[in-house]
């Protein structure tokens, strides 16, 4: 596959609605972590975040209709919590998500300091 890691991430994050529609009438959800190397990873959530068929859900729902919409060589794996199928550190992981963890660090240096000044040190 000839795109990058941005362009399809970008491309799932705009169809993720769509192919949602299956599974959220089945009380579940997709979450979109991150691609890496034309890898999609997701998480399925809800009532489908546990489920048995959710590797079914994931390659017959999720992974077909996304090669249908992208490309047909994509690949889904739902994160899953099993060390087969965990999301490698480097992944993509869209802007947002990037600048959300920059900020998150910033808060905790923030509250480390207020905590630092409260104690006297």
């Amino acid at each position: 596959m000839q795109f990058l890691d941005e362009d399809i991430y970008n491309a799932v994050e705009n169809y993720i609605p769509k192919v949602s529609e299956y599974v959220n009438s089945h009380g579940g959800g997709i979450t979109l972590l991150g691609v890496k190397d034309g890898v999609v990873y997701i998480t399925l959530t809800g009532a489908c975040g546990g489920c048995s068929m959710s590797l079914m859900t994931t390659k017959m729902v999720v992974q077909k209709k996304l090669r249908e919409l992208i490309h047909p060589e994509l690949v889904v794996v739902n994160v899953d919590g099993t060390p087969e199928n965990q999301m490698p550190d480097d992944a993509y992981k869209g802007v947002q998500k990037e600048v959300q963890k920059e900020e998150t660090d910033e808060e905790k240096h923030g509250m480390m300091e207020n905590l630092k000044h409260l104690v006297g040190l």
